[in-house]
């Protein structure tokens, strides 16, 4: 059994917490959080023991996750991956590009597991489909959502938009090669809106657009390649899927969509129990430090395009 931790149970440590204490091969030591109060609360429902500083784990877990504002990911990440401890790390992998390389680096070197919390990898949707994305040609994404009580210390394209960067990013499998980006502030002193454009080196465009000042929340994905197009819907596990025949003349009667209702899962659950088993079969994870950092990338090219 794995000794494992949560580091930082604010909105969402607490749910890590949870799927710890959940799983048979976790057993979870202990929480962290700046305020003790809310570790106590934690840890009570949780039945662990409520720590106020993450340096008192060190040396007595296998695992943690890292779950505290982005500024803070490289300074307390650091210190686990030196001990030898296996991390999964909150998305953005971290607030520089500099900072995500020392990390991917020093896990590397250890042979140590460092999982990025790109949690829509594991949604149902996205995994139906995957195999089934070859080639595409046009990606649009939509993910808006009510203003947040957590998560305005990034702006929106670290806290959404690179959700949809990395499933783009994973679809592809390749960097792009031209981004445009324009974004707003509504709420906060930084972008709470922000529509993004990116082209591959195969021609394929992705549009993104992501908002935190929206009246209800969207996560949708459509794709367009030959002969198949897909419509997903993260949130509520709907799809819609039409796939033709190119070879033969259609007809308006054979452009018909497939609706499908998928199950919908605990994605979360999944991410960690993943984590704990490339752990146990010391197999890379779903998403690596790599794919966090070529994602946390794309994301500073397009904040730096909003900065000039």
């Amino acid at each position: 059994m794995l000794r494992t931790a949560v580091i930082g149970v604010g909105y969402l440590g607490r749910f890590h917490a949870q799927k710890y204490a959940q799983l048979s091969n976790a057993d979870l030591i202990g929480v962290v959080d700046s305020d003790f109060d809310r570790a106590t609360i934690i840890a009570a429902e949780t039945g662990t023991q409520a720590y106020r500083n993450y340096e008192e784990l060190l040396g007595k877990v296998d695992a943690v996750s890292i779950v505290v504002p982005t500024v803070h990911h490289h300074q307390i990440t650091r210190p686990f991956l030196e001990a030898g401890v296996h991390v999964l790390l909150e998305k953005p992998i971290a607030s520089t590009v500099a900072e995500a390389k020392d990390l991917e680096g020093l896990a590397n070197h250890k042979q140590l597991v460092l999982q990025i919390g790109h949690v829509q990898r594991y949604n149902v949707v996205f995994k139906e489909f995957r195999q089934s994305i070859q080639q595409p040609k046009f990606i649009e994404n939509l993910r808006i959502a009510p203003f947040p009580k957590r998560g305005t210390d990034v702006d929106v394209i670290l806290d959404l938009m690179i959700h949809d960067i990395d499933l783009v990013l994973a679809i592809t499998g390749e960097l792009p090669i031209k981004v445009d980006c324009t974004g707003v502030s509504i709420l906060t002193p930084l972008t709470d809106l922000a529509h993004a454009r990116l082209v591959f080196p195969d021609g394929c465009v992705a549009s993104m657009t992501a908002s935190r000042v929206s009246d209800k929340a969207e996560r949708k994905m459509r794709i367009f390649q030959n002969g198949l197009y897909l419509s997903l819907d993260f949130g509520t596990g709907q799809a819609r899927k039409l796939q033709v025949d190119l070879s033969n003349d259609l007809s308006p009667e054979d452009l018909q969509p497939e609706n499908l209702q998928l199950e919908r899962g605990d994605d979360l659950l999944a991410e960690i129990a993943d984590f704990l088993k490339c752990i146990e079969q010391g197999s890379g994870p779903q998403v690596t430090a790599k794919d966090g950092r070529q994602a946390l990338q794309v994301a500073w090219q397009l904040k730096d395009l909003l900065a000039n």
